[in-house]
C-alpha cells in the first residue's frame, strides 16, 4: 500500500524540480544572449579597423601628395582622414580600400585616424603645412560630435553589467572548493547529519570508555527528554571537551553520540574555520551557530579544536600569533557564552593538546565538562579486541585474554591496526583463518616495523649487535625491578637491528629505585660492547637518547636528586614560553646538567660491574643468540636460571 504513494511522491517531486529548473534555464539563456549582444555592440561600435597613423605620416604621405579629400575632427580629439576616390586603384592605398565581391569599391572612409591633443595646435600645424597651396585646393576641415551623454553612459554601464552577469554565472557553478562558490567563503563548511544520513555507530560499537560513555549518554538522554533533568532544576552542560591521547576513541565516541541522538548533528574540523582571507573564520563561526539555532535542539562537534582554540598571545611579535585565528576564537567564545542565547545547542569538541587551549575556552559556561580518555587497561583492551574480531575470520581457539595481555599501552586504534595486520599476514600466507601466530607477528610488526631478513649485515656488525642485545637481556634478568624479559631478537625490523622484548607491569607510579634499574638496563647494550670489544659503536644511539630523557625527567620533573631537592620544573598547563625565559636560573640549569651526567655515569658503572661479574653467561647468551637469532625466556632460564623476583604480568613492550 505504501509503494504507489512513494512513487507518486517521487513523480510529483520531479515535476516540482522541473518547474523550479525552468526559470533557471531561461535566466541562463538570457545571460548568454546578453553576453553575445554586448560583444557585438563593442565590436561594431569600435573603429579598430581604421588604420592609425601619426601627424608626420599624415603630412608627408598624404597631405603633401594631395591625396586627402577631407578631414573630420571628431569630439575635438580624433582626426578622421578621408582619401580621394580616384586613389582606390592606386597600389599605394589598396590596403585601406575594401572592395566587395563584384570588385566595386564601396568603402567611403574614414581611411586613416590619429589622435590630437589640442584643436588649436592641429589647426596651426595644418595651416603651416598648406601655406604654399592655393586657398581653393586646401583640405576641407569638418568638426563633428559623435559622443553624447547616453553613449558615454553606456560605455561605462555595459562592461559593468557584463561583469556582474559573468560573476553571477561563476557563482552559480561549484568552485574548486567543492559545493562552495566564490561568494561562500564566509559560510560554514560543517557537515550536517540528520535522520537521512545519520551515523550508524552506536554506543555498543564503542568498547571500553565506560565512564566516558556514561557522561555523554546524559547528552543524548537530555535531548530526547529534557524533563528528566529540568524538573529538578538541572541544566545540561553547554559544552563538553573530550581530551586524550591519539587513538583513544574521542571521535568514535562522538560518532556514537551522533548515531544515538535523534537530533541534527553538525561536524567540522577546527582547521576549517581559518582560510587565507581575513575575517572568514569569524564569519564561519557565526554562520555555523546561525544554522544550529535554526535546527535546535542540535549538536555541534568541533574536531581538533586546538587548531583554532590555542592560547591567545599577549605579544604577537615574539610568539608569531595569528590575528585571524585569534579573532575566530573570540567569535567562538562569544557565540558559546555571549549575550545571544543558544538554547538547545550543545557543543562537543575533541583534542589531544588540552595544554595549548585558551583558559577562556575551558571555563564553566563554555566547556563545562571535561572528559579525559586514557589508554585502555587490560579489561578494556579485551573488550576492544572482541569488537574488532567480529569482522575477522579468526580461529575458534583464539585466546583474547592472551592478545589483550600482549598489548599494554596500545590505544584502540592500535588494536584495530593489529587485527587488520594479522588478517593481512594470514592472507599473505594463504591461510583460511587468522591464527594466534599471525596476531603475534602483527604485534611485532606494529611495534618494531617490518621484518627485514634481506638487510646486508657484515659478520663484524652482527657480532656487535649480538653482544649489544645480550647485554640488555642479561642486565634486565639480574635486576629485579626491570620488567620480565620475554625474548631477544637480532632480526632487523624497521630501522632497528635488534630488540629485547619485555612484559611491563601496568602501574601508575614508579619509585626512584625502579627508575634507576630501568636506566641500567637501557645502558646494558653500550656497556657490553665496551667490555667485550674495548670499543663502543653508534648502535646505542636510541639507548642513549632514552637514558638522557629519563635522567632529565627524574631530576628536573620528579625531584629525585638530593642537590636539586624536591622541586619540579614540569609545566602541566603548557603556558610557559621557553623562548622568553626559563623556569630556573642559569646556575640551576648547570647543576641539573651536572647531576644528569652523574646519574647516567653511576648507572653505567653499575651496569659494567654487573656484566663483568657475569661475563661468562654473557658470552654463552651471545653464542646462543648468534646461532638462533631469536631466543625466548626458556632459553635464558637454561643459561641464567630463574629470576630472583618473577613479576606476574601479561603485557608487552620493547626496548631497542
Amino acid at each position: 500500500m505504501l509503494s504507489p504513494k512513494r512513487t507518486h511522491h517521487r513523480k510529483k517531486s520531479d515535476q516540482l524540480d522541473e518547474q523550479e529548473s525552468t526559470p533557471k534555464k531561461i535566466s541562463n539563456w538570457l545571460s548568454v544572449l546578453f553576453f553575445i549582444l554586448t560583444i557585438l555592440f563593442l565590436i561594431f561600435t569600435s573603429n579598430s579597423a581604421v588604420k592609425q597613423i601619426s601627424w608626420k605620416e599624415f603630412d608627408n604621405t598624404l597631405l603633401q601628395k594631395n591625396a586627402v579629400a577631407k578631414v573630420e575632427i571628431v569630439d575635438n580629439e580624433l582626426v578622421s582622414v578621408y582619401l580621394k576616390r580616384e586613389l582606390a586603384e592606386d597600389p599605394r592605398f589598396k590596403d585601406v580600400f575594401y572592395p566587395n565581391k563584384m570588385g566595386k569599391i564601396l568603402d567611403t572612409g574614414p581611411h586613416y585616424q590619429f589622435v590630437i591633443g589640442s584643436v588649436d595646435v592641429f589647426e596651426r600645424k595644418l595651416e603651416q603645412a598648406q601655406k604654399n597651396i592655393p586657398e581653393n585646393d586646401r583640405v576641407e576641415v569638418v568638426y563633428i560630435r559623435k559622443s553624447n551623454g547616453w553613449t558615454t553612459l553606456l560605455a561605462w554601464i555595459i562592461p559593468f553589467i557584463l561583469l556582474l552577469f559573468l560573476l553571477r554565472y561563476i557563482s552559480s557553478r561549484p568552485g574548486a572548493m567543492g559545493d562552495s562558490s566564490v561568494f561562500n567563503f564566509g559560510k560554514s563548511t560543517a557537515l550536517l547529519q540528520e535522520k537521512e544520513n545519520k551515523s550508524t555507530i552506536c554506543f555498543d560499537d564503542v568498547a571500553g570508555l565506560e565512564e566516558a560513555k556514561v557522561e555523554v549518554k546524559e547528552i543524548v538522554d537530555f535531548l530526547k527528554d529534557p524533563t528528566i533533568y529540568t524538573h529538578l532544576g538541572a541544566k545540561i552542560p553547554r559544552g563538553i571537551m573530550l581530551i586524550g591521547p591519539p587513538g583513544t576513541g574521542k571521535t568514535l565516541l562522538v560518532k556514537a553520540v551522533a548515531g544515538q541522538a535523534q537530533v541534527p548533528f553538525f561536524s567540522i574540523s577546527g582547521s576549517e574555520f581559518v582560510e587565507m582571507f581575513v575575517g572568514v573564520g569569524a564569519s564561519r563561526v557565526r554562520d555555523l551557530f546561525k544554522q544550529a539555532k535554526a535546527k535546535a535542539p542540535c549538536i555541534i562537534f568541533i574536531d581538533e579544536i586546538d587548531a583554532v582554540g590555542r592560547l591567545r598571545s599577549k605579544n604577537a611579535f615574539y610568539t608569531g600569533a595569528n590575528d585571524e585565528r585569534e579573532s575566530t576564537l573570540n567569535q567562538l567564545l562569544t557565540e558559546m557564552d555571549g549575550f545571544s542565547a543558544n538554547t538547545g545547542i550543545i557543543v562537543l569538541a575533541a583534542t589531544n593538546r588540552a595544554d595549548m587551549l585558551d583558559p577562556a575556552l575551558l571555563r564553566p559556561g563554555r566547556f563545562d565538562r571535561h572528559i579525559y580518555l586514557e589508554l585502555p587497561n587490560l579489561t578494556e583492551r579485551k573488550a576492544i579486541f572482541k569488537v574488532h574480531l567480529q569482522s575477522i575470520r579468526a580461529e575458534d581457539s583464539l585466546d583474547v585474554d592472551f592478545l589483550s595481555g600482549q598489548t599494554p599501552g596500545f590505544s584502540g586504534a592500535d588494536i584495530a591496526n593489529i587485527c587488520n595486520e594479522a588478517a593481512l599476514i594470514a592472507a599473505r600466507n594463504k591461510k583460511e583463518k587468522v591464527e594466534k601466530a599471525d596476531f603475534i607477528n602483527a604485534v611485532d610488526r606494529v611495534i618494531a616495523g617490518l621484518e627485514k631478513k634481506s638487510k646486508i649485515i657484515s659478520e663484524k656488525e652482527k657480532k656487535i649487535i649480538v653482544y649489544h642485545e645480550a647485554g640488555h637481556a642479561l642486565v634486565s634478568w639480574m635486576l629485579k625491578h626491570v620488567d620480565p624479559l620475554i625474548k631477544v631478537s637480532i632480526v632487523p625490523r624497521g630501522q632497528s637491528l635488534g630488540a629485547a622484548w619485555y612484559l611491563p607491569e601496568e602501574r601508575q607510579i614508579k619509585t626512584r629505585t625502579e627508575f634507576v634499574d630501568i636506566l641500567c638496563a637501557t645502558l646494558g647494550g653500550r656497556a657490553a660492547e665496551e667490555i667485550i670489544f674495548g670499543d663502543v659503536s653508534s648502535g646505542a644511539l636510541d639507548d642513549l637518547e632514552k637514558a638522557t630523557k629519563q635522567a632529565y625527567t627524574m631530576i628536573a620533573y620528579y625531584g629525585f636528586d638530593k642537590k636539586i631537592g624536591n622541586i619540579s620544573f614540569y609545566d602541566s598547563a603548557g603556558n610557559q614560553n621557553p623562548t622568553l625565559q626559563k623556569p630556573y636560573s642559569e646556575q640551576t640549569g648547570n647543576l641539573i646538567d651536572e647531576q644528569v651526567r652523574n646519574l647516567i655515569e653511576s648507572a653505567y658503572q653499575r651496569t659494567k660491574s654487573l656484566l663483568e661479574e657475569h661475563k661468562d653467561s654473557l658470552q654463552i647468551m651471545a653464542e646462543l643468540l648468534l646461532q638462533k637469532e631469536v631466543i625466548f625466556k626458556e632459553d635464558m632460564e637454561k643459561v641464567l636460571g630463574k629470576r630472583l623476583s618473577e613479576q606476574v604480568n601479561k603485557n608487552l613492550v620493547s626496548v631497542f
